[in-house]
């Protein structure tokens, strides 16, 4: 009788430290005790507090020690990853990883293939979706952390004022509201430009920032990057409009003179600063622009879905930022540990209170049932819009779209300065993509 209530007591005990987030390691000898995990992260905004609230629990509960060994931006990461691995100096064992960057790091062979890691109950929580975004070549070398949905953040007081909205409407004919067309998105923002106060609207225009910008106006259009046997697309009379807009912003003064030298972190800075009427931007940045601490536009922005283009579609870039394991660690199974716990419901649901987009079914089912601040409810009913629409797209997952987006965005830039016309521009990087694609054997 005596050990028949005994394994009462332990299965009652179980019950209440799982309840408690204590986890079952924590009834046994902690499983990691004495190992080391390096782990190399995206840093800045409210990354870096995902780190600093649940790494020390994973810690506690398991033995293992994390030393981070860099915080850096992505774009800043994936210089430092590509010389490690090149060189072979990976010095760490997990790393912040992202869908749109992942297929070139892939290449390499360094990245663990997490699936025989994974029970099909364990990764039945995440849409279909988002697991193939961080599949490359059938493994899946990556786990979401949280999705990254490009929308419009505006300015409410601006949009919502009477006198803007009765002014507005004289001139254009229609209401002033968070724009639906990409025509809209020139009215509004040649309305609200009022420099240097403010200006009408920005855009990133540097690196992949601006060749991602490009891609999904373009793809809105009906146009599109790369045709069926991944010959360049992006040249065509589709490829000049869309870039002519990009042009026609910048020459006519509605966004600031720097753009062309701008990535996230920038006109993240700019909106912030109040500077901006309206722009496109990540999900990721909406805790930041509601921190009074950090934002002098937290109490009065808002947020809404991309504008359509001509095809009548609204294409939402999208990835996932994500963790990483590196095949060349020597301690897998904790290193596997931590993404777990990294990317788990748990750290879904702080990160999503925060305002990151959720990459769990259970986490938005809680977020939309539980929030109860209306703006907040708002953007993440945006969210679920957009994937429930089907209109999330990541840049072409093959290991060339870095190269790629090198070759592109240097000539879009070159467009827009008025340094080359629009179609040479365009012209000139087709043709630097086809010998780029030719010598990585595309074509046969």
């Amino acid at each position: 009788m005596l050990r028949k209530g005994m394994k009462i007591s332990v299965v009652v005990i179980a019950s209440v430290m799982l309840s408690l987030g204590l986890g079952i390691g924590a009834l046994a000898a902690r499983p990691f005790e004495g190992i080391t995990i390096r782990a190399a992260m995206i840093g800045g905004g409210n990354y870096e507090k995902l780190y600093e609230e649940f790494i020390p629990k994973w810690e506690e509960e398991t033995g293992g020690k994390v030393i981070i060994v860099a915080k850096m931006s992505h774009f800043e990461l994936d210089k430092k990853y590509k010389l490690d691995f090149a060189a072979g100096a990976i010095d760490y064992d997990i790393m912040t990883n992202h869908t749109s960057f992942a297929a070139a790091y892939n290449k390499f062979g360094v990245l663990l293939d997490l699936a025989p890691y994974y029970t099909p109950e364990e990764l039945v929580d995440f849409p279909s979706g988002i697991l193939d975004m961080c599949r490359i070549g059938g493994r899946l070398v990556q786990m979401p952390r949280h999705i990254d949905i490009s929308n419009i953040y505006y300015r409410a007081d601006l949009f919502n004022d009477p006198e803007n909205k009765s002014a507005f409407k004289a001139k254009y004919g229609y209401e002033l509201r968070p724009p639906d067309t990409w025509d809209e998105v020139y009215d509004m923002a040649e309305f609200l430009n009022n420099p240097p106060g403010v200006y009408g609207t920005q855009y990133t225009g540097k690196e992949e920032a601006f060749s991602g910008r490009f891609y999904e106006m373009l793809l809105s259009n009906g146009g599109a990057l790369f045709d069926p046997a991944w010959k360049p697309a992006f040249n065509s009379p589709i490829g000049v409009k869309t870039l002519n807009y990009f042009k026609k912003l910048y020459q006519n003064g509605l966004v600031p003179p720097g753009v062309v030298n701008y990535v996230w972190d920038d006109v993240a800075k700019n909106f912030a600063t109040g500077k901006i009427a309206f722009h496109l931007d990540w999900g990721g940045w909406y805790p930041w622009y509601r921190d009074p601490k950090a934002s002098k536009v937290a109490e009065v922005f808002d947020y809404a879905p991309m504008p359509k283009g001509d095809s009548g579609i609204r294409v939402h870039w999208s990835g996932c930022h994500s963790f990483s394991v590196v095949d060349t660690s020597k301690n897998k199974e904790a290193a596997v540990s931590l993404v777990k716990y990294l990317s788990s419901k748990e750290t879904g649901i702080y990160e999503a209170e925060l305002g990151f987009g959720a990459v769990r079914t259970s986490v938005w089912d809680y977020s939309i049932k539980s929030t109860t601040e209306p703006r907040k409810r708002h953007f993440y009913e945006v969210y679920k819009y957009c994937l429930a629409k089907n209109r999330v797209v990541t840049p072409p997952l093959i290991p060339e779209w870095p190269a790629f987006s090198n070759i592109l965005f240097p000539e879009l830039q070159a467009a827009v300065l008025e340094e080359k016309p629009v179609k040479k521009a365009l012209d000139d990087a087709a043709r630097k993509t086809e010998e780029m694609m030719r010598k990585a054997g595309y074509y046969r």
